[in-house]
């Protein structure tokens, strides 16, 4: 655990961009309950409840079914076994409303992981409003542990890096 601890701290110095986030490494998550989509049927997603099957990988992304976002999606979908293979469950967050998510859902995502709206509250609790566009979010992924505790940021309004930093750390996770 000292090794996995030492890992996602030198993960977090060494990420771009991961100062920006206001969700500090060891830091609770805010639990929360919304409505999601997943290959385009509505559900509700509870943060807690996905925890207890493993970590989970929460991404943030300003608008569905804009280029960046739309190629976050595609990539995250194109590697989502080998999330499943760490034990971590992948959900996307945005401010679209549900509606919008439910053909993002399947166009973007191919219906392998849940997109999910995320309102307000969630918007505040994890500090993601892009400043420059009210009624979005800015771009931040986080991997929380089973614990419920921040284990990893990636903080960068790229979408370039998010899988591959997101996906070395939950493997990390498995290994420790």
């Amino acid at each position: 655990m000292k090794r996995l601890s030492l890992f996602l701290a030198a993960a977090a110095v060494l990420t771009p961009g991961a100062a920006m986030a206001a969700l500090a490494i060891g830091a609770k998550a805010p639990d929360f309950t919304t409505r999601g989509a997943i290959a385009g049927k509505t559900f509700t997603v509870t943060l807690s409840h996905q925890l207890k099957r493993g970590p989970v990988v929460l991404y943030f992304f300003p608008k569905a079914f804009t280029p960046g976002c739309s190629a976050e999606a595609r990539e995250f979908a194109e590697n989502i076994e080998k999330f499943k293979a760490a034990g971590a469950t992948v959900i996307g967050m945005s401010a679209d409303p549900v509606d919008d998510l439910v053909a993002f859902s399947t166009k973007e995502c191919a219906g392998k992981f849940a997109v999910a709206s995320a309102g307000p509250g969630i918007v505040s609790g994890y500090d993601v409003a892009l400043k420059m566009r009210p009624g979005m979010t800015d771009r931040t992924s986080y991997v929380i542990a089973p614990s419920g505790r921040i284990a990893f940021v990636h903080s960068e309004m790229s979408y370039a890096g998010h899988v591959k930093s997101t996906l070395a750390a939950v493997e990390a996770m498995k290994t420790k």
